[in-house]
């Protein structure tokens, strides 16, 4: 089937009329896709749809909206469709999508949302997606927790096995409402705006949280609740060090939220990213969580309406070229990716990392 797969895009880009290097680049696009999903799809095969269930459905879901999103048609797949079924038997009363006595309800959740907007035919989803929605509104750190809006956590989500929520977590449900049609005007983007600017190493009028002024330099981390967190560590004055990841989630999330590219906290965003511009690392990171950081790099940038990015040297990149070249270089032989640098955040787990790679190369098409 792989060969199937492969023949046929080589006989489509051939045909395309596009220049030699073009055509070149488009078959090398196609053949690092296709190697990839054939990769999820055995393995979704051989665990009976499921991958990694040690995280829930959560990678399952990841795993499926990566595939669909490349191949719609695969909804009818053998190996999707168990996928889907196991997504659906954990469906819960409450409308959220979790394994039984989960603590990551956001993150499954708006994985699971993802995955089922990609294979929603003929309605197949709409009332579980309603009421899945409805949860994740539930969940999220405002009023409902006693909180206000002067609270370092409003308007935030985690994962629930932690008393905070954090950037990631909020950064997927924004992305997930955004995907449900939701836009800046919605209330609960609106409260997680609150969060994401606070998040923000940015002395700004939406930031008044102490740790604001101590980095300033327009980068993102973790989270500013229960006394804050970044996952790089804190400067000598206390600081929470900005890292690329939480960079390129936070531009992601105000660009759904509706702010615009004028604003100050955009423009300190891709200051930042400019400055740091690279796809050997994540920045401030090293190689921790390096395939997150590449899919929250292209989504960022394709949500910022970039092709090119001139970093701070004046170098101009073509960033999507760049990823192609990156992720297909990084590819294992049987298709699949995984960081052999640093296993942090399940990226020893090859299943999460190419569903993440292929989330990326969805922006990187030719």
């Amino acid at each position: 089937m792989q060969m199937a797969m492969l023949a046929y895009a080589a006989g489509t880009v051939a045909s395309s009329g596009l220049a030699a290097d073009q055509q070149q680049e488009m078959a090398r696009y196609r053949q690092t896709v296709d190697r990839g999903i054939e990769y999820l799809r055995s393995q979704a095969i051989a665990g009976d749809g499921v991958l990694s269930g040690q995280s829930g459905t959560g990678v399952t879901s990841l795993c499926l909206a990566a595939i669909l999103k490349h191949r719609p048609a695969a909804v009818n797949d053998p190996a999707v469709e168990k996928g889907l079924k196991f997504i659906e038997s954990n469906i819960r009363p409450d409308g959220g999508i979790y394994s039984d006595g989960s603590t990551h309800r956001n993150y499954e959740t708006c994985l699971a949302i993802q995955a089922m907007l990609a294979a929603n035919q003929q309605g197949r989803y709409d009332e579980a997606l309603k009421k899945a929605e409805d949860f994740l509104r539930g969940i999220q750190w405002d009023e409902g927790e006693g909180l206000t809006s002067s609270d370092a956590a409003y308007g935030g989500a985690g994962y629930g096995s932690h008393k905070r929520p954090d950037l990631s977590n909020t950064s997927y449900m924004i992305e997930t409402l955004h995907d449900l049609g939701r836009d800046g005007s919605d209330e609960a983007i609106q409260r997680a705006l609150r969060f994401v600017s606070r998040t923000q190493n940015l002395e700004s009028p939406a930031n008044d949280t102490p740790f604001a002024t101590k980095v300033n330099d327009g980068g993102f981390y973790y989270t500013p609740a229960a006394g804050g967190q970044s996952q790089a560590g804190q400067t000598a004055n206390g600081g929470l060090r900005s890292y690329g990841s939480m960079t390129y989630a936070g531009l992601k999330s105000m660009l759904y939220a509706g702010v615009d590219k004028d604003d100050p906290r955009v423009k300190a965003a891709m200051d930042f990213i400019r400055r740091h511009y690279t796809l050997e690392q994540n920045p401030g990171m090293g190689a921790a969580g390096l395939y997150y950081y590449y899919h929250t790099f292209a989504k960022a940038l394709d949500a910022a309406g970039l092709e090119t990015l001139t970093d701070a040297q004046g170098v101009e990149h073509d960033w999507r070229s760049e990823l192609l070249t990156t992720l297909a270089e990084a590819q294992a032989a049987d298709g699949s990716w995984v960081n052999e640098e640093n296993p942090r955040w399940m990226e020893g787990d090859r299943a999460p990392v190419t569903g993440y790679a292929l989330l990326a190369l969805e922006y990187c098409e030719p």
